[in-house]
């Protein structure tokens, strides 16, 4: 596969935003550049709805500043488009000629219903959610959408957003009481005609966009929340009630000093919680989810896979394109290490029925898959302490598919070394943790430390496992079937990693051939 980057541009109400994706040549993707200008463009519209020629210039300077950024990370393909400000506006048609003209860049006007389908299929790509609404609360529009299985079955998109309310709205960027009911009027007004929002109460809503990613932000600060993410993170209606009726209280003076609130959202945050709300009450959502990914994401996904842009397994997907982003040890062994420690783990579960990992279920498996693709990745910073580096990197990143717990006791499995550094590394975390969750990631990275001493040589020369557990002896027996090559490398590193083992798991490890 060639390298291929992919400049996306998203000419929003409130912002225009550019992000570069990289493909490597390895088949993996991530985002290498990014750059966010201020637009707040349904503040600037006109008396008779006009973007006047001054925003215009703005504008075509943003892009060309924009344009520059592509070619210096040599772009091949560079996606532009506009969404709401552009689309309300009467000369909008215009307004993309002259930007075109200025720029060079062909810009798309996407549709209201277009939009919505390009965020979820951003959000669909990167969360592992079923059912549920998710919403986009734009600065000129919202979006909302209710999916099944993965699949959107309804959606429309709202003519009014955070910057837009805000003007109407909020004198001087503060919403009192007679100007919040008359925003929930509106919208009220607008929703009624979507008898769909209310045929599926007990879903979550799931909230893309800057809105529901201040929400989180200032929910994470006030909890002192320990994980670097906002990215499927969830916030009871409750907490997010509460924070609305501090927010709207607050002089904008001291809403500035709000913990985890930017300056750029101190005016827009009320309206746009106010907006939240309301659809949480209308369509009878359990919880708020925020998803980290959306329209600029749905665009590369539909870019870099036109055909099918939709992918089938959010979790699987995200390991291996981390697992591709830092492929420090080879393959084959990877998928070697894969194989014997869930079969090990499968082999082993009469010995975990009552303990602690009895309460993982499969999760269990899914964690210990995993890790067990990503144990080495901190070789891409320093091979001497790998397991160190291996830990940071899984603990400040998102595993798609996983919650945060998940990804964090993934971390620690593939790094684990010892009982007392499994517990170090996750006492930060204690928040996201339940009782015997330290004992369980133990567990499993002895399990997966193991499987690596399994193929120390890296040559892959077991070509069958099988396992034998003696309860009186306490033996973990360990038949290598016809291997191809000699196993005294991994009979000497079996020895070693069955000392933690064997505190674990109570079991001690004997490697035999046959």
């Amino acid at each position: 596969m060639n390298e291929q980057r992919i400049g996306i541009i998203d000419i929003g109400s409130n912002s225009i935003r550019l992000v570069v994706y990289e493909q490597t040549a390895a088949g993996a993707h991530r985002v290498i550049d990014g750059s966010k200008r201020p637009a707040r463009l349904s503040q600037k519209i006109t008396a008779d709805n006009r973007i006047d020629e001054e925003t215009v210039r703005e504008l075509a300077e943003t892009l060309g500043h924009f344009r520059l950024l592509c070619a210096h990370h040599r772009t091949n393909t560079i996606r532009a488009v506009a969404t709401a400000a552009v689309r309300n506006a009467v000369n909008g048609a215009e307004v993309l000629q002259a930007l075109g003209a200025e720029t060079g860049l062909e810009i798309e006007l996407l549709p209201g219903e277009e939009e919505a389908g390009f965020g979820f299929l951003g959000m669909v790509n990167t969360m592992e959610v079923r059912d549920g609404f998710l919403i986009d609360i734009g600065g000129g529009s919202t979006e909302i959408s209710l999916f099944k299985e993965r699949t959107l079955v309804q959606s429309v998109s709202f003519p009014f957003g955070c910057v837009s309310l805000a003007r109407k709205f909020a004198e001087q960027g503060a919403l009192d009481e007679v100007g919040l009911l008359a925003l929930e009027e509106m919208v009220l007004e607008a929703a009624e005609r979507e008898n769909w929002l209310g045929w599926s109460p007990g879903l979550p809503l799931i909230g893309v966009g800057g809105t529901i990613r201040s929400l989180a932000k200032i929910h994470q600060a006030v909890r002192k929340y320990p994980f670097p993410q906002t990215h499927n993170y969830a916030i009871p209606t409750q907490d997010a009630d509460r924070l609305f009726e501090t927010l709207i209280r607050m002089p904008l003076d001291k809403r500035r000093k709000f913990p985890g609130l930017s300056k750029d959202r101190v005016d827009l945050i009320v309206p746009g919680l106010a907006v939240l709300r309301l659809f949480q009450r209308l369509t009878g959502a359990t919880e708020y989810r925020v998803c980290a990914a959306g329209l600029r994401d749905g665009l590369f996904f539909s870019v870099q896979w036109p055909e099918r842009p939709r992918l089938d397994n959010v979790l699987d997907y995200s390991v291996r394109n981390t697992c591709a982003l830092y492929p420090e040890a080879p393959l084959p062994h990877l998928n070697q290490v894969n194989r014997l420690s869930l079969q090990l783990l499968e082999q082993l579960k009469p010995a975990v029925q009552n303990g602690v990992l009895a309460d993982f279920g499969v999760r269990a498996a899914t964690l210990l898959d995993a890790a067990s693709m990503l144990y080495r990745i901190g070789a891409s910073i320093e091979y001497a302490a790998y397991p160190k580096h291996t830990f940071y990197l899984l603990a400040n990143c998102s595993l798609n598919g996983m919650s945060h717990r998940e990804n964090v006791l993934t971390a620690a499995i593939a790094a684990f070394r010892s009982r007392n550094r499994c517990k170090a590394q996750l006492e930060p975390f204690e928040a996201l943790l339940q009782p015997g969750d330290i004992e369980a990631a133990a567990m499993l990275g002895s399990l997966l430390l193991l499987a690596v001493s399994l193929d120390r040589s890296e040559t892959q020369s077991i070509s069958r496992l099988e396992t034998e557990i003696s309860a009186e002896a306490r033996i973990l027996k360990l038949t290598a079937v016809h291997p191809a090559d000699s196993l005294a490398l991994e009979m000497q590193e079996v020895e070693e990693a069955g000392k933690e083992f064997q505190k674990l798991w109570g079991l001690l490890p004997e490697l035999v051939v046959r």
